[in-house]
């Protein structure tokens, strides 16, 4: 297996790691992620002006038409700059359950970056089973009527769509009438609660009290919205563990450059033969997530029938090596690791975020287990 970048995937490793480099300041970040809107509205028209918010969409209704590989690639990057923008829960999350139920008018305004999307899937009893849904979906004349609550919805305050999850039919944790719909998120029915999150990010808990929506608001067959919903949860997986590995790989770096010019007894820190060790194992742990990534994306891509077991496995290695490879960064950094100032903390943050987003290593360990006992 090749696992080379092609040309034109070099070419947009580059201009994002030039973008990040030259236009994404740590500081101005921290500025950034301390106001109303939690991202900068300028960054996100500049995603939208260079054509990223089109990587994973169909050549067919304006986007890219990349691979799951692309967003990988596109995600890495991210990582290594700390993007507060919200590319995964307005493009990869609901964007992208929008382009399969064939929402192409909204995917469009996406790409353009004038829609602010968001999933609202999770509820409080879930614990990341994604199909365990309380929130009803009741048939009322030509419509439906949705009452429930999600919560930890990634960036749902600043969304003005919602693309929810209801249960429109079966009982609590089937996968069989699962439906989804699309929402104007400002009704005056839908309630918000932001909460802000350790890696400068921002969720909310929505509550729908009886919100009416129209046929229209049905995306796709009633009753039949699982696979589709399991399918982009699948690639959130492969994205948010892209991201990780960026982190990982600039922890490992920032690390190995601050033993450099960190002197003890007269010496480079780095000249210590045990922390060399470290930093190598560091390392070591990176390329091991990066080659089980990899592995992920070409099983997901070739639709293998094991691609599901191994994207646990890779979330549950990738978890378990960001919080190693982040409690090194911050040791070998001493006392200036936890600071404010310094963004080696806010990176080991976003690691632990990325941790518990759609399944934590426990949670993925016991899900590739299950998986393997049934085969």
């Amino acid at each position: 297996m090749d696992f080379s970048l092609s040309e034109e995937q070099s070419l947009l490793k580059d201009s994002i790691g030039k973008y990040i480099a030259n236009d994404y300041d740590f500081r101005d970040r921290q500025t950034t992620a301390q106001t109303e809107l939690g991202y900068s509205s300028t960054h996100w028209a500049q995603l939208a002006d260079l054509g990223w918010l089109s990587i994973p969409f169909s050549d067919d209704i304006g986007g890219y038409g990349g691979q799951i590989e692309d967003t990988a690639i596109l995600c890495e990057e991210f990582g290594k700059g700390l993007v507060l923008e919200p590319f995964l829960p307005t493009v990869l999350l609901a964007g992208k359950l929008l382009e399969t139920m064939g929402r192409n008018d909204l995917v469009q305004s996406i790409i353009e970056g004038t829609a602010h999307c968001a999933l609202a899937a999770l509820e409080r009893h879930s614990r990341q089973n994604f199909s365990d849904i309380q929130t009803t979906a009741r048939r009322q004349n030509d419509g439906f009527v949705l009452h429930g609550e999600k919560t930890l919805v990634l960036r749902g305050g600043s969304a003005d769509t919602l693309v929810v999850s209801a249960r429109s039919s079966g009982e609590r944790g089937d996968e069989d009438g699962i439906s989804l719909f699309v929402v104007d998120a400002n009704v005056s029915d839908i309630t918000k609660s932001t909460i802000p999150t350790m890696d400068g990010g921002r969720v909310a808990n929505i509550a729908f009290d009886n919100v009416t929506v129209t046929n229209d608001a049905l995306m796709g067959e009633l009753g039949k919205g699982w696979p589709a919903l399991s399918n982009v949860i699948q690639q959130a997986r492969i994205a948010t563990c892209a991201e990780a590995v960026g982190i990982m790989d600039t922890l490992s770096t920032k690390t190995v450059e601050y033993t450099k010019t960190r002197t003890q007894f007269g010496t480079p820190i780095g000249s210590f033969q045990a922390l060399q060790h470290r930093m190598v194992d560091m390392l070591m742990a990176a390329e091991q997530s990066r080659s089980i990534l990899y592995r992920a994306i070409c099983e997901y891509q070739q639709d293998d029938p094991s691609a599901t077991a191994t994207i646990a496995a890779m979330k549950a290695l990738v978890g378990k090596n960001g919080r190693y490879v982040g409690e090194e960064a911050i040791q070998l950094h001493g006392g200036m690791g936890m600071t404010d100032e310094l963004d080696i903390g806010h990176y080991v943050k976003r690691l632990m975020v990325l941790n518990h987003l759609f399944g934590d290593a426990d949670n993925c360990v016991q899900e590739f287990s299950d998986i393997t006992y049934a085969a």
